[in-house]
């Protein structure tokens, strides 16, 4: 909202020498969001006054239109003789008073005016266009003013050229401050000034003879005024101050009836419609459209309405979507004047239109048909009910005044009974709620500024003015002494911590685990958790897997993407390609990680109903809402690509593939503190033959290997791109407990290396697990250090060496003792697994 200050002074006694800043630091305090103050007319001086054309010579030795003029401009010039300017405009003529700039003068932006010679002839100064006066963006002709102005009247004054404009941005729930009176309100508030208040007019009586008007959806429109005026004027022009105050407000002038209707919007916020009379069939209707109803709108563009959309209509159909935009078919015909016989012709009789709308029904009609108008941004946030009527009534009253006319004594008003709003609230709710102890007198006296009246002692019984419709319940009330009190006032207080208190369990391995990643070269990337279920078939899931059971949003961000996410994959895999194709696979390797939620439904959620907003919600209702939740475990995934060890001149590099991302797990599981037992698998987007089953004990906990050439190609990824996805939670709740640090022994390690033969078939953790089941406690670690195949073992057989380390905790093993371990281990394997003790 653009309010000039020049404007704003005529309803509030601002103090001589305020300037907008000061007035923008009051208002800013009391809680609205001034952006800017646009200084109107910086750095312009005079003389710039009204010139009348005398003469004009037609120049034509040059390519484009250029005319030498001789103007009056009175005794401005010091001689009160002809001044001659050179002009390339030519939408005025002899006769007409235009604005003269005249030599000496600096117009905005620092442009100086001298007499200088161009075109062959000396130009004493310019004529000025509305862009070059800092008026407008209109450079498509010079300004002409209307002819009662006499030649040498100072233009800066009569154009209101010097201002000061702030620029206000409007919260939603501000409605009311899209408008001068409401502006100015909260300038009257700020510096404890009275209010003038524009929408005080007397309004006659509604009665029968106005236009008949039949509201068919009282709940959309409760209420419509409609009024008649006569004996419009057509050739009636906005006056100058009309006009630029329209500007200052960031409209552009059209013609004077829709010019005073934009006019009274900005001044009571209140926005209203006119229409010509003769072109109007029948009696005016508020009504919802009929699905696939058409309509041409002002701007001339045919629209399909929708049947929850409201509209003005007459008999011959929609004529105006409410609270949007008025149609084409009834709209105020612009004048013309007749070449011949100079007369003027267009609308001549008017019904206004000043009417009260659901916010709502509004707000979704201008966002079905993308139609954001002035009118529809005041409806979507608020418009006060109760100025209906004044504004029709300051709209008949100018076009009286400025057009000739004749208001006509019958008043439409249809109106749906409604009282008051009433709040009831505690004389100390905001002192609770602010922690400052304002006081009663201080809650009744802010409360009645803001133009609620006050009942009560130790509760108020608060009733709403009408332009508030914000105002709901008593926080919002306390709010309001809050705000106008002032921000700045209330105390900065630190919040008592409760003592014993800190991170959860769940959070240290949340961390841990992201910290361990991190370290391994992973880069977290935090992703939406919103998936189209069209991932689903790229990642290749079954149709019966529990991943496909989704939960949909009533209302996603994005109708693309409305389910929430069972799996962290996809998201990782989009920002996997994301980065590829941004060209960060060419300084080497991806490697992305992410721990976060999922969500899996159950199926088995119960029905809830929607709970009331007048009460607090019952256990049994609570405990339905929570059962109606879907599953949220929280899930830990890895991505990898490229290269894993990059080359250089330490030696040849090496490409990332399944094994880093089975190793990834490890160390998830590591820091959570839980043996991993990974195994041959075969799920989803992973390669068959390059798939790990990861479990602790019996229980799935994920799946780790390269993914499928079929996915990669899908999703548009590199090939042999390698993932790991673990539930977390489960690793957690597998765990003994915290993890304990390693203890450190002061007694040397016993080294004993086996090599065992085994069918291809048998996996290496099997056996090692079955080396560390019959080694004992002896046993600190089992690793495999190499793998074996050719002929010495035979066909369908490989070889796997292990390093066993065996350590006491409380001496120095002997040889015999470590050999004895090591032989233990080797029998359990032979007999869990079928090996042979390579070279026995």
């Amino acid at each position: 909202m653009r309010a000039p200050l020049s404007w704003l002074r005529e309803y509030v006694d601002l103090p001589a020498g305020e300037t907008g800043r000061d007035v923008a630091a009051r208002l800013t305090d009391a809680g609205l969001e001034v952006e800017t103050v646009e200084q109107l007319g910086e750095g312009l001086r005079g003389p710039l006054v009204v010139g009348e054309v005398l003469a004009i010579e037609e120049l034509t030795d040059f390519k484009k239109p250029i005319r030498y003029c001789e103007l009056d401009v009175g005794e401005a010039n010091g001689t009160g003789e002809r001044q001659r300017v050179i002009c390339g405009a030519t939408n005025f003529e002899v006769g007409d008073k235009i604005v003269a700039v005249l030599p000496g003068a600096v117009l905005p932006g620092g442009f100086e005016i001298s007499a200088r010679k161009t075109y062959g002839r000396v130009s004493e100064g310019m004529i000025c266009s509305a862009a070059e006066l800092g008026m407008g963006e209109d450079h498509s002709g010079i300004i002409v003013l209307p002819p009662e102005h006499a030649p040498g009247t100072d233009a800066v004054e009569l154009l209101e050229l010097v201002d000061e404009v702030l620029d206000i941005a409007v919260n939603p729930d501000r409605g009311y401050c899209l408008s001068m009176r409401g502006i100015a309100r909260e300038t009257a508030i700020a510096y404890g000034l009275p209010l003038r208040d524009p929408a005080l007019i007397d309004a006659p009586t509604p009665n029968e003879h106005g236009y008949p008007v039949e509201v068919l959806d009282p709940k959309a429109c409760d209420r419509f005024t409609a009024r008649t005026v006569t004996g419009v004027r057509p050739e009636a022009r906005s006056p100058l101050w009309l006009q630029r105050r329209l500007q200052k407000g960031g409209m552009r002038p059209v013609s004077l009836p829709v010019d005073i209707t934009n006019y009274v919007m900005l001044e009571l916020g209140a926005p209203l419609h006119a229409y010509d009379r003769h072109r109007l069939v029948g009696p005016i209707t508020v009504r919802r459209a009929e699905s696939g109803e058409r309509m041409t709108t002002l701007e001339g563009v045919e629209r399909t309405l929708h049947a929850e959309d409201l509209v003005i209509a007459d008999a011959s159909g929609p004529i105006g979507l409410a609270g949007v935009m008025g149609g084409a078919h009834s709209e105020v015909v612009d004048p013309v004047r007749d070449p011949e016989t100079g007369e003027w012709h267009g609308s001549t009789e008017i019904v206004v239109e000043a009417a009260h709308f659901d916010a709502v029904t509004i707000a979704r009609s201008a966002r079905r048909h993308r139609m954001s108008s002035e009118a529809s941004k005041r409806w979507e946030r608020g418009v006060d009910p109760a100025a209906a009527a004044a504004a029709a009534q300051r709209t008949v009253d100018l076009l009286v005044l400025l057009a000739g006319a004749r208001a006509e004594a019958g008043v439409t008003e249809v109106v749906t009974p409604g009282g008051p709003r009433t709040i009831r609230i505690g004389a100390d709710h905001p002192d609770r709620v602010a922690g400052v102890a304002y006081g009663k007198d201080t809650v009744v006296r802010r409360l009645q500024q803001v133009g609620c009246d006050v009942y009560g002692q130790d509760e108020l019984t608060v009733t709403v003015p009408s332009w508030r419709p914000d105002l709901t319940d008593p926080n919002d009330l306390a709010e309001e002494v809050i705000r106008l009190e002032g921000y700045g006032n209330l105390p900065a207080t630190l919040p008592r911590v409760p003592e014993g208190r800190g991170l959860t369990e769940r959070q240290r391995t949340h961390r841990r685990v992201g910290r361990a990643l991190a370290g391994a070269g992973y880069v977290e990337a935090l992703n939406y958790p919103f998936l189209a279920e069209s991932v689903l078939d790229q990642l290749r899931l079954p149709g019966d897997d529990p991943c496909r059971r989704t939960v949909t949003l009533v209302n996603p961000l994005s109708d693309e993407e409305p389910a929430l996410r069972p799996l962290l994959l996809p998201g990782l895999l989009a920002a996997l390609r994301r980065n590829e194709n941004r060209g960060s696979q060419s300084q080497g390797g991806l490697a992305l990680f992410e721990t976060g939620l999922v969500f899996r439904r159950t199926g088995t959620e119960p029905g809830i109903e929607p709970l009331s907003v007048n009460a607090r919600p019952t256990e049994q209702a609570i405990a339905a809402l929570d059962a109606a939740l879907p599953e949220q475990p929280r899930h830990v995934a890895v991505v990898l690509s490229g290269d894993r060890e990059p080359a250089g001149w330490w030696g040849r590099g090496r490409p990332a593939d399944w094994a880093d991302a089975v190793e990834a797990a490890r160390t998830v599981a590591a820091e959570v503190g839980v043996a991993l037992t990974v195994s041959q698998g075969r799920y989803g987007p992973w390669h068959p033959g390059r798939c790990a089953r990861l479990t602790v004990g019996e229980e799935l906990v994920g799946f780790a290997g390269e993914l499928h050439p079929g996915v990669l190609k899908t999703l548009g990824l590199p090939a042999r791109t390698s993932a790991m996805e673990l539930d977390l939670d489960a690793l957690t709740e597998a765990a003994a407990g915290p993890v304990r640090a390693p203890r450190v022994s002061g007694y040397p390690v016993a080294t004993q290396d086996v090599a065992l033969v085994v069918e291809e078939s048998v996996p290496a953790a099997g056996v090692a697990e079955a080396l560390r089941a019959g080694a004992g406690e002896l046993l600190e670690s089992v690793r495999l250090f190499d793998v074996f195949t050719g002929e010495q073992v035979g066909a369908g057989r490989k070889s796997l060496a292990y390093a066993l380390r065996f350590r006491a905790p409380d001496r120095t093993l002997t040889a015999e003792e470590a050999s004895a371990a090591r032989d233990q281990a080797v029998a359990a394997a032979v007999g869990r697994t079928g090996a042979e003790l390579r070279g026995a």
